[in-house]
C-alpha cells in the first residue's frame, strides 16, 4: 500500500515536484526551439498542486476552447499526463510548423491536427524525458490522443479516472516564445504508488 497521500503534500514534496516541473518545462522549450528553428525564451513556470475542479479555471474560462493532448504513462510508473494549449497558441505553433503567417486562424484541417498532435507529443515527451533522467526510471507513454473542446470537458475524463486516488493534480503553467507568447499547461497525474516511487528515487523520505 502506498505511503504517500495527495492530501498530505508538505513543502519538501512540493519543492521536489516543482523542480521536476521546471526541468521538464526547460526541456520542452528547447524541443520547441529546435522544432521551429527559432530562438525561444521561457519564463519561470508556475507550478501548482490543485484540486481537479480548480484545473479548468486555472487554465482559462471553463467554456473556452482549448487543445488537449492526453497520454497514459507506463512502465516503471503509471498514471496519465496532459498538455493543453489555448487555441491562439495552438494556431501559432501549427502555423510556424506549416510555414504560414502567424495570424492565420482558419479551422484546423486533418493535416493541421496531425501536426498539433506531433507538437504535443514532442512537448509531453520532453517532460517525461526530464522525469526519467532525474529519477533514473524507465518511463514510456502511450500513443497521444488529441481533443479540441472546452477546458472543463477535456479535463472531466482524467478527473473521473483519477478520483479514486485523490482529488489533486500537479499543474505546470509555462509561457514561452519570441515575439508572441505561447501559453501551455502540463498536468501530471501519477497514481499513488508512482508518487511513492518518484519521491523515493529522489531521496525524499516518506
Amino acid at each position: 500500500m502506498a505511503k504517500f497521500s495527495l492530501e498530505q503534500v508538505n513543502d519538501m514534496y512540493y519543492d521536489v515536484l516543482k523542480e521536476l516541473g521546471n526541468i521538464g518545462a526547460g526541456n520542452a522549450t528547447t524541443a520547441i526551439s529546435n522544432m521551429l528553428n527559432l530562438k525561444v525564451d521561457m519564463k519561470v513556470p508556475k507550478v501548482q498542486f490543485l484540486d481537479f475542479q480548480e484545473l479548468p479555471s486555472a487554465i482559462s474560462a471553463e467554456e473556452d476552447t482549448v487543445a488537449g493532448i492526453y497520454l497514459e504513462v507506463e512502465t516503471d510508473i503509471g498514471g496519465s499526463m496532459m498538455f493543453l494549449l489555448k487555441m491562439e497558441s495552438a494556431h501559432y505553433l501549427v502555423n510556424r510548423l506549416m510555414g504560414r503567417p502567424d495570424d492565420y486562424m482558419v479551422e484546423f484541417n486533418e493535416m493541421d491536427l496531425s501536426a498539433l498532435k506531433e507538437i504535443g507529443n514532442i512537448i509531453s515527451g520532453s517532460y517525461l524525458s526530464a522525469l526519467s533522467t532525474i529519477t533514473n526510471m524507465v518511463i514510456t507513454a502511450s500513443v497521444p490522443y488529441l481533443a479540441i473542446d472546452m477546458a472543463a470537458a477535456i479535463l472531466s475524463v482524467p478527473a473521473i479516472q483519477f478520483g479514486q486516488y485523490g482529488d489533486k493534480a500537479l499543474l505546470i503553467a509555462t509561457e514561452f516564445g519570441d515575439d508572441i507568447t505561447i501559453e501551455g499547461f502540463f498536468i501530471l497525474m501519477p497514481d499513488i504508488d508512482s508518487y511513492d516511487k518518484i519521491l523515493t528515487s529522489l531521496g525524499v523520505a516518506l
